[in-house]
């Protein structure tokens, strides 16, 4: 099933989850070198990622949104898209208020901001695990036809041109 939201020929979604996702890791990752060395200026650039990890966030959802509603109805893909969803919205939800315990302080962030995080990058990697499920099982956002001689996107072609015939030669 193809993607209905796309950018030159690609999902944006996938192209956008990037974003918060590694702004969210890695703010977590700086909250844990923070607390190693006693050091509050990385809880400050944490703060800041986290808020741009939001922003990316919101960005990718509305875009998955889009592709999440031209699924049918009754289909696996479909449930298994409102988990996905679901669980990444939970994910954002966590980080804002992690965020929002975090403003005016520069010192070490509370125990509930940092739980708040760390329990929203477990979530993730749930609903990380989801959305692979959705592209590599049930091939949600994978264009018709796609093998591996496809023509590149940016061409008038479908990925249905060029048969396959990789699989009679070996390099």
């Amino acid at each position: 099933m193809e993607s209905k939201a796309k950018l030159l020929g690609h999902p944006i979604h996938p192209m956008l989850i990037v974003f918060p996702l590694g702004l969210f890791a890695t703010a977590v990752a700086f909250d844990v070198v923070g607390l190693v060395n006693n050091d509050s200026s990385w809880f400050r650039i944490s703060f800041w990622m986290i808020a741009a990890g939001i922003i990316g966030g919101l960005c990718a959802a509305v875009f998955g949104l889009v592709d999440w509603f031209a699924i049918p109805s009754g289909t696996r893909a479909k449930r298994i898209g409102l988990l996905h969803g679901g669980a990444n919205v939970i994910v954002v939800l966590l980080f804002v208020i992690s965020w929002f315990i975090r403003r005016g302080g520069d010192e070490i962030p509370s125990a509930a901001a940092l739980a708040f995080s760390f329990i929203a990058i477990v979530v993730g990697l749930v609903g990380g695990w989801l959305g692979g499920e959705l592209v590599d099982r049930l091939g949600v956002g994978v264009d018709n036809g796609a093998h591996l001689n496809a023509p590149s996107s940016l061409s008038d072609k479908p990925a249905t041109s060029h048969a396959p015939e990789y699989s009679a030669r070996r390099a």
